[in-house]
């Protein structure tokens, strides 16, 4: 999996170099500052797949004296650096078109213009689309980011073909600096999503609901042989999740029944759920505490559906089997 997230960040690179010195020429031949604008974008865009492929290669490696958890938030972090290069970047092509709304230049070589941008659009999408098929399989934030600064390029560059078109048939330029802007609102708001999620990660904010809710139903599977468990907490760190909780077992269970209780339910977890990494604490049963009225253990072992009274808790009923009373 590491190769091919770093395979596919090194196409980004090439892909990006190319569009970038192709758009900067034709943009400089054209005095186009729509042209220049996207330019830029793939500039940062550069920049960005270059972040992508350092975290993609740090993250992957294992957790050592220093980084007790992994290094997954490399790709956490390079997400949070790639969206302020967006924000950056949407800044700089503010800066140049809104002069040009009030003095607006003549706009050269349309039909360079266009061949760039259709080229421009069709490569990034299909560079875009393995960034993001790649992702979703390894759950990379640090590549999706990457393949939504392709996926917006690819919509800045059909924005801008459209415009020159207009500008062809229409002959007013002030249309160039009006897309530029355009431009940049697309680009801000693939800032945004990345920001939010990558700084929900760094925070260490929970699991979504759909995920805990899979977690749970896993955690179920096993309901008969514990008594309950709670404090449930997870958290996402790069690619990878963390997940740890506190498993009531019967008092009297011994050390290697809750020690291969507990590798079941981490084996299962594993096996649904990628990349993850469980802490189980077990702790012993106590009437005292309401476990007999939370119990699912049980049902298994007295056959009982309801649950038991007190003095006839699941710890008595298990010790009792294991007294031979």
């Amino acid at each position: 999996m590491l190769d091919e997230k770093i395979k596919v960040a090194r196409l980004s690179i090439m892909s990006n170099t190319i569009l970038t010195a192709g758009k900067l020429a034709a943009g400089m031949a054209m005095g186009s500052m729509a042209v220049i604008s996207e330019a830029i974008h793939s500039g940062v865009d550069l920049l960005a797949s270059v972040i992508a492929f350092l975290s993609v290669r740090e993250s992957g490696k294992p957790a050592d004296d220093v980084h007790r958890f992994g290094h997954g938030k490399f790709e956490n972090l390079a997400a949070i650096i790639e969206a302020l290069l967006i924000v950056s970047a949407a800044g700089v092509i503010v800066w140049q078109a809104v002069p040009m709304l009030f003095a607006p230049g003549e706009v050269h070589v349309l039909g360079l213009g266009l061949a760039v941008m259709g080229v421009s659009a069709a490569v990034n999408f299909y560079v875009s689309a393995r960034l993001f098929d790649v992702a979703r399989r390894t759950d990379s934030p640090a590549l999706e980011a990457d393949g939504w600064h392709l996926r917006t390029d690819v919509y800045t560059s059909l924005g801008i073909f459209a415009g020159l078109i207009a500008i062809k048939l229409t002959g007013l330029t002030i249309l160039d600096p009006i897309i530029a802007l355009m431009v940049t609102v697309l680009i801000l708001k693939s800032a945004y999503k990345l920001l939010r999620e990558s700084i929900r990660n760094i925070l260490d904010v929970r699991l979504s609901d759909e995920e805990e809710g899979i977690i749970r139903g896993i955690i179920h599977r096993h309901a008969g042989d514990f008594v309950n468990f709670h404090q449930l907490r997870t958290r996402k760190s790069g690619p990878y999740r963390y997940i740890d909780l506190h498993l009531v077992v019967p008092g009297r269970s011994t050390v290697f029944d809750a020690h291969d209780l507990c590798r079941r339910i981490e084996q299962s977890l594993k096996e649904s759920i990628p990349g993850v990494e469980i802490i189980i604490k077990t702790e012993p049963c106590n009437p005292a505490n309401g476990d007999c009225n939370r119990c699912t253990l049980h049902i298994k072992l007295s056959g009982r559906l309801n649950p038991p009274s007190a003095g006839q808790c699941v710890d008595c009923v298990q010790c009792r089997r294991q007294e031979g009373e």
